[in-house]
């Protein structure tokens, strides 16, 4: 049986969406200024974060389609990003550029909406 941290892992690979932290956070986004970033905030053993998961490793080019810089954080592991951003529930996907938060996602909405959404941030 594959773990869940092992799933957590393989999506983030597939998808190429780096981890952040804490400490890394506000130094990652700054060097990412000028795109269009977002974060995947998560938990480990969070069954609607397993669903987006899921889902969205099934889509994973059309994930990767839209030339969006992608980070996750745990914040179970990373508790006080979730507080900085006023997180309620996870998974919760925020959007950023230039410095700005452009807008939120949550919950997971399921693919299409999902993209839709994105199709209009870009």
């Amino acid at each position: 049986m594959v773990s869940k941290m092992t799933q957590a892992h393989r999506f983030f690979s597939k998808t190429q969406t780096e981890e952040l932290s804490l400490a890394t956070f506000d130094e990652k986004l700054e060097a990412h200024r000028q795109e269009l970033v977002g974060v995947f905030f998560w938990g480990h053993d969070c069954p609607n974060c397993d669903v987006a998961k899921t889902m969205l490793a099934q889509e994973s080019d059309a994930f990767l389609s839209f030339g969006i810089k992608w980070f996750h954080v745990n914040v179970y592991e990373n508790f006080d990003l979730g507080t900085r951003f006023g997180l309620v529930g996870i998974p919760t996907f925020l959007f950023f550029k230039n410095g700005k938060k452009l807008g939120r996602i949550s919950p997971f909405p399921g693919t299409e909406p999902f993209f839709e959404t994105l199709r209009k941030l870009k």
